[in-house]
């Protein structure tokens, strides 16, 4: 598959280095500078882009559904939808801090929640449109989105691999040139280790060829996104606060930003690390193999003219070295052609 450019001058695939998505959300609690502060910090952590998540209240929830009381500790109001209005960025905030992050070259983009939201986030050309899992069923949603030319990512919490499959196949009919990225995601807050499902990554990467893979991770923590990355995702989303003490249910899950800092190095040490699939002798190894390599050397005086059978070698560390210790077997039944005294090393110029 060709890489895809996922920004303006940032591309996944294929040799091409995990993006890595600091995902605001809502977690600027309705506040632009917050918000402002949090893509600096992703910024300075490393982060390829940020995101937010943009949503028409009215558009997005019933009217029931905005009036159905909301009680707990992250409540922000009496309803639900007194609740969400408190987390909403208007259109014009939204564009005060997508005009900031393009003043820190700090590519952004946003979880389009509904049509309205879809259209604005098109109008205002963020280089990316993001599906969240709570639309993954949404193929109208999707279908729309597609239509807007943009790449898609696609988180897909929530569903199975048969719905998934279908949210594919709908968009290679439809919309076959669309680019696509698809997220594996659990959608619960924090998400236990054991339902994160990395093996998934694997499956979509099978079955899903136009689409390039990744992951959204609600876990607390990095090691599971580290591994994610090391398993192949191409994409990387997290949630990112100023602190998990804040009130709302995505602050527990999200990373502060020096954990988020963390989860870059990590994922570019892995990224490193991963290398050639090819087994070779490396540079940093030389010293090492001066110092221990073993050679072949003479376990007892031989004279020239001798036929070397196994009993006259041995493989020990040497000075000067000699033969690799790998020559030992090729060396047997091969002729000396000068003396070597005990322990002194065998050189493949000294046989015929």
């Amino acid at each position: 598959m060709e890489p895809l450019e996922l920004v303006p001058g940032r591309y996944i695939g294929e040799g091409q280095p995990c993006f890595i998505i600091a995902e605001i959300g809502q977690n600027h609690q309705g506040c632009v500078e917050t918000a402002k502060t949090l893509v600096r910090k992703a910024k300075e952590s490393g982060a390829d882009c940020v995101k937010l998540q943009k949503s028409c209240l009215s558009s997005k929830f019933t009217q029931a559904a905005l009036d159905r009381p909301y009680e707990g500790p992250h409540a922000l109001g009496p309803t639900y939808g007194e609740h969400k209005q408190k987390l909403e960025l208007s259109e014009q905030q939204f564009r005060e801090i997508q005009d900031y992050a393009t003043s820190i070259n700090m590519p952004l983009t946003a979880s389009a929640m509904d049509a309205p939201s879809l259209d604005f986030l098109d109008a205002v050309n963020v280089p990316f449109i993001k599906i969240g899992s709570g639309d993954v069923c949404n193929l109208p949603l999707i279908r729309r989105a597609a239509a807007t030319r943009r790449p898609l990512v696609i988180s897909t919490g929530m569903s199975d691999f048969d719905w998934v499959r279908t949210v594919y196949q709908d968009l290679t009919d439809i919309s076959p040139g669309t680019a696509l990225v698809l997220l594996q995601c659990t959608s619960s807050y924090p998400t236990p280790a054991h339902h994160a499902h990395l093996r998934v990554l694997d499956t979509y990467a099978q079955v899903f060829p136009r689409a390039h893979i990744g992951y959204s991770g609600h876990e607390e923590g990095i090691y599971i996104s580290v591994a994610a990355a090391a398993r192949g995702a191409r994409v990387l989303e997290r949630h990112v606060t100023l602190s998990k003490d804040q009130q709302g249910s995505d602050h527990r899950c999200s990373l502060e930003p020096s954990q988020l800092r963390e989860l870059v190095q990590a994922v570019r040490c892995v990224e490193a690390a991963l290398g050639s699939p090819l087994k070779a002798l490396q540079p940093s190894e030389e010293a090492c193999h001066r110092k221990l390599g073993k050679s072949v050397v003479a376990a007892r005086d031989l004279p020239s003219g001798h036929i070397l059978t196994e009993e006259d070698m041995v493989v020990k560390v040497a000075e000067p070295p000699g033969a690799s210790g790998m020559m030992f077997y090729s060396f047997v039944g091969r002729k000396l052609n000068k003396d070597v005294p005990i322990d002194g090393s065998i050189l493949e110029e000294d046989i015929s």
